[in-house]
Parts: structure tokens; sequence; C-alpha cells
């Protein structure tokens, strides 16, 4: 049938009585087009009535009587039966039908009315015409005012979850070739162009939310899925591109890497030595999250050869091959896709193929991408081969992959692993029970081979999934312009690790484990973790911090040659090394003209400290190892407090749980190997370190000025913070002469940032001066300490540095000098007020806090007016962007939230009239909002 009708009655609970609904729902091909419900759902899916009616036709056929169209009844009927069938009708629904009944007649009755130009009439439940577009029912309105609801809440209250929902649902509809997905998607990118906040977010000059930000990925992914559907009519690729076009070049149109401005010019650009192209850099073309769309609009489905990859499992080269087609297939015949070598769009074929319900498709295509890539990193090893001499003379290499495959808008590498996972999944209902925590259980998987035309190659998709994980996770690519760039290519790499740590490396998938990471290794310029790598190359310490735990059990040796090749950080050299080729791995190039702009360095140290720490972990009892890695430690952390971290961790390495505290501990005593890079107090040793361990009972012994036993010299001490009075670090003026001022500042600042544990200090003489490392004089770090942190503020500590050591001040009573050294934080943080996943937000929060718990004299007295500025510009700008689009049942919570806000203008010296006036800005912008402003001024005049 065409039309379904019928009554659902819904049953009465303890609050509510038993209701009657009427539902109507048309159909056309399969498909619902239409529906009407008297419960009045406003909601892109169909109610529970809808869905109930639906289900009774589908279950109980025979229960639904089938009925001719009402056209087909009528023609039936005289003319006497045909003026009773319309009076009944008019009567049983007069308050409704009666004024459109007249109006009928009057047309009917007038020869010259537009319904009389006309024959026939419609017919509602007859069905529609071959040749009309048929889609599923979509509330469009209810599309649009649901999306203007979530992205007014800002990302909170789950509306992001909500969207990403919706955007799944997008995705449902496009696997089930549903044209109605594209449409879906078109209402929610109107909504999210209609924005508010991104007029304001251009005019202030920030960067939208994180969160706001990954939904803009996500749309812009989405669209590229939509217009890259293998079946899609021209036409409405014309469309498409047309709206998209529109779009991409209004004013707020999110950039693609997250900036407003073209400030920054391209990096790829910047690396190249010719001027020339400097010039050009600074002219890029804008690129909007639109823009892969748009360029995907250019790409079709008609190639034969493509064609014949993703319809047959059994294509291989014939056996003579004309001029060029030895370009199509491997030497094993099997086939190869890359055209214009540019991976990431490949991946996208694949992820529309995916998206658009082409399983098999996709899954065909990703094997010959990958076998494509096998057969560019054989040859990238065999030209590195022919440049291998040049470069470790020359300790220099460019970049050969401009665009980075993790992180990429694209998202390639995380595309072709999915779709090939999938392929291996075990669908067992066990695998989607629920642990106890909550969380969903890990997926299992189970080998899958390869269907393939050629010689069975033994290969299974769950192995050719770790094989391309690996390959695009060591790809050298040069780190990306931008915060959020930068931070993508961050959680890009742990979303991969985190999906590769679901998989149990069983004998198969460690072969293939082994046999990538040595052609990493040996991969030269095309590797990350080639022997040479550019200055400005993304670092490796998180893939190979996973590469070494999952190594290690099976390759112990193959294991720490990695890590410890991934140990280096290039950019933090301002010089080129020396050229000492017998340790190429030590090799970097260099670009001393640029110092690049990397916003997520604090994070990249704490990811090759944690790498570091690993090993440690690991070396225990190997004398051999542990000195390796220490020397790697030496030779390529340039953080002082995460130097003495790892020293701390060493320490407790080194201790054995069951050793009486005062025995000398040979074996770890390698820890002068953490002393600072480019320390002169050292300079000279050679001879091995011995370690004095402490325990708590030697502490007064110490305090009296005895000296623990330790054999040859320099000695390293680990002295237990505790050791002075009040934990306060004690040195006499002896001390500090006996380290050297530089050594000692290092020092200082490093037991600072570590604010509990060791303090870890190198001694290059005879231990029997030590007495006075520990004499007291618990004032020192009242004044002396702090100064040393103030000073090394300006010369390169970070801010994540500065307020570890301002949060330890407060920590030790010292409030005043916590909030100053947290001000100087501030000033070598750029954080936009938006940025509500900053990693320093937590900072930036205790901050705001003590400011508060000071008051207002001692904050002035602190010179605090940056901070509290910043902190009552913030307050205003969030307050616009909340009440751009604020619904009334957050109006308590915004009231309570310029309570705080008047708090912190009440500090300012002449806060209580920048108040005033900021209500008064408040009530008259948004004067339209009447209940909202009543609220305001009871609550503040």
């Amino acid at each position: 049938g065409f039309h379904l009708s019928g009554t659902v009655t819904e049953p009465a609970t303890a609050t509510e009585p038993e209701m009657t609904y009427k539902v109507a729902i048309s159909f056309d091909r399969c498909k619902i087009t239409s529906v009407t419900c008297g419960c009045g759902n406003k909601d892109i899916f169909y109610c529970a009535h809808v869905v109930a009616l639906s289900l009774y036709r589908i279950r109980k056929p025979d229960q639904v009587k089938l009925r001719l169209p009402i056209s087909e009844t009528l023609f039936q009927m005289n003319r006497d039966q045909l003026q009773k069938f319309v009076q009944y009708l008019i009567t049983a629904h007069h308050t409704e039908v009666l004024p459109t009944a007249q109006k009928l007649a009057d047309e009917i009755l007038s020869s010259n009315s537009e319904i009389n130009q006309v024959h026939g009439a419609p017919d509602p439940t007859a069905g529609a015409s071959i040749d009309d577009e048929n889609c599923w029912h979509l509330d469009e309105e209810q599309v649009r005012e649901q999306v203007k609801l979530f992205l007014s809440q800002g990302g909170y209250y789950g509306s992001g979850k909500q969207l990403n929902s919706m955007f799944a649902k997008v995705r449902e509809m496009l696997r089930m070739r549903d044209s109605n997905g594209a449409r879906m998607l078109t209402l929610i990118t109107e909504q999210f162009m209609a924005d508010p906040r991104l007029s304001l977010w251009r005019q202030q000059g920030t960067g939208i939310t994180e969160k706001c930000r990954q939904l803009w990925d996500e749309l812009g992914a989405l669209w590229v899925c939509v217009v890259l559907n293998p079946h899609c009519k021209l036409e409405e690729k014309s469309c498409w591109l047309r709206q998209l076009r529109k779009w991409g070049e209004m004013d707020v149109c999110p950039l693609e890497d997250g900036n407003y401005g073209n400030e920054l010019p391209n990096i790829t650009n910047a690396l190249t030595q010719s001027s020339a192209h400097s010039q050009d850099s600074l002219a890029r073309p804008r690129r909007t999250v639109f823009t892969r769309a748009i360029e995907g609009c250019d790409l079709h489905w008609q190639d034969s050869h493509l064609q014949r990859i993703i319809s047959s499992d059994f294509y291989v080269s014939p056996s003579y091959q004309r001029e060029g087609e030895s370009l199509l297939f491997n030497s094993q015949g099997q086939p190869l896709w890359l055209r214009g070598k540019h991976v990431p769009t490949a991946c996208a074929r694949v992820d529309a193929l995916r998206s658009h319900g082409y399983p098999r498709e996709a899954l065909r295509l990703t094997v010959a991408i990958i076998n494509t890539l096998r057969l560019q990193q054989q040859r990238q090893l065999e030209i590195y081969k022919h440049q291998k001499k040049e470069l470790l003379q020359r300790g220099a290499t460019t970049i050969t992959n401009l665009e980075g495959w993790v992180g990429h808008p694209l998202n390639p590498i995380g595309c072709l692993f999915l779709t090939l996972t999938e392929a291996c999944r075990l669908e067992e209902e066990n695998c989607l029970e629920i642990s106890d925590a909550g969380d969903a259980k890990p997926p299992v998987y189970q080998h899958v081979p390869v269907a393939t035309g050629s010689q069975d190659s033994g290969e299974s998709y769950l192995s050719l999934a770790l094989e391309v994980a690996l390959m695009g996770m060591g790809q050298q690519r040069v780190m990306p312009e931008g915060l959020y760039a930068q931070d993508k290519v961050c959680r890009n790499e742990e979303q991969i690790i985190a999906r590769l740590q679901d998989l149990e490396l069983d004998p198969v998938l460690v072969q293939t484990l082994r046999k990538q990471c040595i052609l990493l290794l040996e991969g030269g310029p095309f590797s990350g973790l080639g022997e040479v790598i550019h200055r400005e190359s993304v670092p490796m310490h998180t893939f190979a911090k996973y590469l070494f735990s999952a190594l290690l059990p099976h390759d112990a040796d193959l294991a720490y040659k990695l890590a410890l090749r991934a140990m280096r950080l290039p950019v933090l050299e301002t010089t080129a090394p020396s050229g000492d080729v017998t340790h190429p791995h030590h090799l970097v190039s260099v670009v001393p003209s640029r110092y690049p702009r990397w916003f997520t360095l604090g994070h990249l140290e704490s990811q090759q400290c944690e790498l570091a720490s690993t090993m440690l972990t690991a070396a225990k009892g190997d004398m051999l190892r542990l000195r390796t890695v220490l020397e790697a430690i030496q030779k390529n952390i340039h953080s002082s407090s995460l130097i003495f971290k790892l020293a701390q961790d060493a320490f407790k390495i080194a201790t054995p749980a069951d050793s009486n505290s005062d025995t000398v501990v040979d074996s770890p005593a390698h820890l002068s190997s953490l002393r600072s890079p480019n320390s002169s107090c050292t300079t000279g040793y050679t001879s091995e370190y011995q370690l004095a361990g402490l325990g708590p009972q030697q502490w007064p012994g110490l305090r009296q000025g005895q000296v623990p036993y330790s054999r040859g010299r320099p000695a390293v001490f680990a002295v237990p913070c505790s050791v002075a009075a009040q934990g306060s670090l004690c040195l006499s003026h002896s001390a500090l002469s006996l380290l050297g001022q530089r050594q000692w500042l290092r020092a200082a600042v490093g037991w600072l940032c570590l604010g509990s544990g060791y303090l870890v200090l190198e001694q290059p003489c005879d231990p029997s001066q030590a007495p006075g490392l520990c004499r007291d004089a618990g004032v020192f770090l009242q004044g002396t300490a702090y100064q040393i942190a103030i000073d090394a503020a300006s010369t390169g500590m970070t801010y994540t540095q500065l307020f570890t050591i301002a949060r330890y001040m407060e920590h030790r009573g010292y409030p005043l000098r916590a909030f100053k050294l947290a001000s100087l934080a501030m000033t070598h943080l750029n954080l936009a007020y938006n940025q509500d996943t900053h990693p320093a937000i937590n900072d930036v929060l205790w901050a705001c806090a003590l400011s508060h718990s000071l008051g207002k004299n001692e904050l002035a007295a602190a010179r605090r007016g940056q901070l509290l500025n910043a902190t009552i510009s913030a307050y205003i700008n969030t307050t616009h962007s909340r009440l751009t689009h604020i619904s009334p049942r957050h109006y308590g919570e915004f009231i309570e939230f310029l309570s705080k806000a008047r708090e912190t203008f009440l500090l300012a010296q002449d806060g209580h009239i920048q108040f005033a006036q900021f209500i008064d800005n408040l009530k008259q912008i948004y004067k339209g909002k009447k209940k909202l402003m009543l609220l305001v001024r009871e609550r503040f005049g």
C-alpha cells in the first residue's frame, strides 16, 4: 500500500492516563515518505506511535485491511453517493474542514479558477509517480532546531555527544544509501554556518573552541564522503559543489588549520631555501574546512583500472604487460592504486566506499593502496642506499613527505586500519558485553586471509592493518603550524596507538611488527626513525614507546635500538652536531635561521621523558642497558625538571626494596649521566660514579654533618628532600662554591620542579667535602632559590615548569611568591579564553583561585594587574558567548556565573564601575531577552 493509518493506544501509567493517538504514514517504494501523529512529537526520529504502527503492519499484515486508493473508490460512486459522502465527511469534521470545503467549492464552480485548469485531482493514497523523487521522511525543521539548540550550548550539557550522534546518523543514512543523508548534512551545515559565535571568534582573532573544532572536522570529512559517492548523479555533485563553494567563501567559515588568520607562512614552503618560495608562502590560498570536499568534486570513479580493482578479488596483471602497465601492478601481478601519489586522497576513496555501503570494494582498494605503499617503501630504501654516505657525512636531510598522514584532516591511516580490522572483527555476543566499570570490552579479532588472485601470500587483513598503521606512524613528516594542527597530530597518534593496543600480538603479528620496525630503522629520510631526520620532523617518542613495549618480550635488542634512536628531539638543538658518524642516530639537519613555533613542545618533552622512564624501568638489573639509556637521557633531554624526574625514577629503580638503606648500590650508580646538558662541572671525569642511598634513619646524621660512604669520584648524592628543617633545601656558601653557581642553578630549579622525592646534585670533588651540602641553612629556599627561579624564567623555562614551582611555593606557604611565578608563567602562555581543553587550563584556574585568596591589597603588591585584566576580559567574552544562544532553563546558572564575575571585577581598582558599565551594556545589547534581563536587574540593579 501507499498509505497506512491507524490509532495507537498508550497504556496508563502511575502519573499519566491512557492516551490514544491517530497516526498516518505514507509509503513509496519501500520507504516511509511522511508521517503524522497526534502526539505532536518534535524530533528528527520517529515517535514510538509511528514505530508501533509500522511494526504492527510488518508483523501482522493480515490484520490490516488492504483498500483501493480513495480515487478508485470515488470513481465507483454515483452522484447521490458522492454528495452523501462529502456531506457526511464535512459533518464529521466540520470545525476543521468546513472552511477548506467552502473554498474548494467556490473554486470548482468558477470556470477560470486554477483548479479547473488541471485534469484530475490529487490522491494521497495512490502513491507517487515512477518519475518522482522518493526518499525517507525527514523532519527538516526539527533537524534545524536541534542542531541550533546543541550549538547554543557550546559543547556542554552533552550537546557535543548529541551532535556526534547526528553525524553518526548521517553516516548510517549514507551506508543505507538513503538520499536523505546528504540532505540532513546540508541542514546541519547550514546551522553550523549560522552559529553566531563564528563572527565573534573572528572579530576577536581567537580560534574556535577545541570541542567545536572537532565537530567542524567531522563535518568536513563527512562532506568528502558525500561528494565521493561512487554512484551519485552529476547534477547532485554540481549542486553540492555550488553549496560548498558558497559556504567556503563566507568570511566566518573556519579554516582547515584551525587559524582565522594567514599570518604564518606555509611550513612546507618555509623549509625551502629559495626566496621566491618564501614570498609565495605569504600568499598561500585560503583553505577552509570544506576545501577537501571541493577538491573531491573533481574526482571520479570511471577509471577502468580502478573499476577492476574494486569489482574483483581476482584482478591480476595480464601475462604480457603493455608499456605503462608496469605502474599498475607490482612484481607479483597485484594491482596498485595511488593516482597522483597522494595517499590521503586514495584513502578518502576507501572511506567513501565504506560509508556508502560497499565494504568489499573498500577492502579491495585498501589492499591495492598498501601494495603501492610497500613498493614505495622499497624504492625509497634503494634511493637511500645510494645517498646514505653523503647524508651521514653531511648530517642533514630534507623532508620528503610534505603532508603528514597522522593528524591529516582526512585521517588516512585510521581509515585504512578501520577498514581492515572491521573485516577481522569477531561479532560474538560476548564481544558486545559491558564490563563492570561500564566500559565496552575491547574488540576481538581473528586472522582473515587476504582474498587475492595471485599466489597465496599467507597474509591476513589483520597483519595488513598492523603494517599500514606502523608505516603511517613511522612516516617522517614536518610538524604542521598552529596549536590546533599540532595538537591534532598528538591526538590522532594516541587514537591509532589505542587501537593498536587492542590487537593481541600473536606470532604472525610479531613477525609483521619486527619486519616493519627494521624497515623503519633503515628508512633514511623517509622514516621518522631513520638515521638522519630533519630538525622539524615530528618526534617519534609516543610511537616508539608503544613499539618498545610491544617488541620487548620478543626482540629486546631491536626494542632498545629503536627506542634509543627515537629519543632525539632535534628541534631543541641550536647548532649542528660535530658529525660523529659513529653515532648516526644523533645526526640532525638544522635550519638556524628559523626557530619554529611548537605549541605542543611541553607535551612532546613529557612524552620523551615517558619513553626514557619506560626504558629505565625495563633496564633494571642490566648494567649495560642502564648505562646506554642514561647516556641517551643525558644527550637528548633538555628540561631540568624532566631530568630530575628521571633521576628520581632511576633512584627508585636502583635501590632494591629489601636492601639495607645505608648500603652503597654500585650497579645503577651512573646517575651522573643525568647531569644537565653542557654542564661544565663534570668535564674531565670519566671514572665510574657511585650512588649513596640514604634511608630516613641516616637523615639526622646528615644534619650533624656526617657524610655517607661512597667509593670513587666524583660522587652523585641523592639527598632526601626532608633532610632539612621544614623540608627546605639547605646549602651553605661553601656548597655553592663547591658546585659552581651555574650547576647549582640547574639543580635548585630541578629540585623545585620535582617538589618532593630526591634532590640529585653533582659534586665534582672528593666526597669528604660533602658535609657542606647538608648544613642547616633553611632560609636559603625562602629567598635565593626563589630568585633563581625568577631569573631562570627569562632564559627558557616553560610555563609548565613555572606553574609547577609556583604551586610548590604556595604549598610551602609563600602565596605571594607563588602568584608572581604564576604571573610569569602566564606571560609564557598563549591561551585564548575559549580553549577550554588546553593542558594549562587547570593551572590558569588555580592561579585565578590563588588571586581570589590573596585579596585586593596583596594582589596589588604582587602586581596582579595583567592576570586580573585577562580574567575580567575572559569573563566579558564568555558572557557574550553564552548569551548568543541561551535557553531559559540555564538562566539561573547564568546569574550565578555573573556573580562570580562580579567578585573578580571588584578586585580591580575601579572594579565596581567596570562591572556596572558591563551590566548596563548587557541590558542594552540583550534587551530582547526580557525575562533574563529582569533577573539581571533583580540581582545586580
